[in-house]
């Protein structure tokens, strides 16, 4: 499932250049500054975090008066606590951050506004809303369409049927309680479908969601059905799957579709979707 070019569209542009818009404003000086922007990324792991980096520099070249500073939080919050605190020290003009969880980064992101740094947070939330902008995709509706073709899959509204496998994201995070929550108001609806983990987090890692995979298998018999918060996750599941030759007869759905992960998998036939 695509997250309809969010990545370039609005974290890149509409964060990138409404950050050096709101900067320029009044300055009538301001063809002459160097703008210094930093961004605290949560990881560079993960490939849909890996092109947001690509995509968010290119778009920064295309800027003289802009430089960018990106730092990698190694999918650590403290470490991407450090980060920022460091950008707010080196005196960035504004500040974009990707969080890794909500409740852990609300803090250092206070101190950056109370530091008046302009702060746009980027693909998932903070428990404050003084924060300048956010940017980010809406993952309920991602998840409604993963939930409503899940439904159609299992053999239609009203007569869907089957055992699910549901790989959860970052517990901490709001996009994945958003992708669980827009995905359940369609498969809710169908009595038929019975859930086989209760809150399981892969973390958006593969090797992570094939552990859980692997281990699902083993509990059960019979799996229709994985739907996972990413492509990743989704790929583990389907790797797990494989490795005991069951993966024909299980479906799975992942998030993300990057044209050299997600795509391609689907086109190769090892995700549904």
């Amino acid at each position: 499932m695509k997250r309809r070019d969010m990545l370039k569209l609005a974290a890149v542009t509409a964060a990138l250049l409404t950050t050096t818009a709101l900067l320029t404003t009044g300055n009538a000086f301001a063809q002459d500054k160097k703008w210094k922007i930093g961004f605290s990324q949560v990881t560079t792991i993960e490939p849909w975090r890996a092109q947001f980096n690509k995509d968010i520099l290119a778009e920064a070249a295309k800027h003289p008066e802009v430089e960018l500073i990106i730092t990698d939080g190694e999918d650590k919050t403290e470490k991407q606590v450090a980060d920022v605190e460091n950008l707010i020290r080196q005196e960035v003009d504004a500040l974009l951050v990707s969080p890794k969880e909500s409740a852990g980064l609300t803090g250092v992101v206070q101190q950056a506004i109370d530091a008046k740094i302009p702060v746009f947070v980027l693909d998932r939330n903070v428990e404050t809303k003084d924060y300048t902008q956010f940017v980010g995709g809406d993952n309920a509706l991602i998840g409604r369409a993963a939930g409503e073709y899940a439904v159609e899959l299992l053999g239609g509204k009203g007569k869907a049927a089957g055992n699910v496998v549901e790989i959860w994201g970052g517990m901490g995070t709001q996009p994945a309680h958003d992708r669980h929550d827009g995905f359940h108001e369609f498969t809710d609806k169908e009595p038929g479908i019975k859930y086989l983990l209760d809150q399981q987090s892969g973390d958006w890692k593969q090797d992570q969601a094939y552990n859980l995979m692997a281990n699902a298998l083993k509990s059960n018999e019979k799996i229709d059905l994985v739907y996972g918060h990413n492509d990743p996750m989704a790929y583990g599941a389907y790797l797990a799957a494989k490795d005991v030759g069951r993966e024909k007869d299980i479906k799975f759905i992942g998030i993300d579709g990057l044209p050299n992960e997600g795509v391609q998998m689907v086109n190769k036939g090892e995700l549904t979707a």
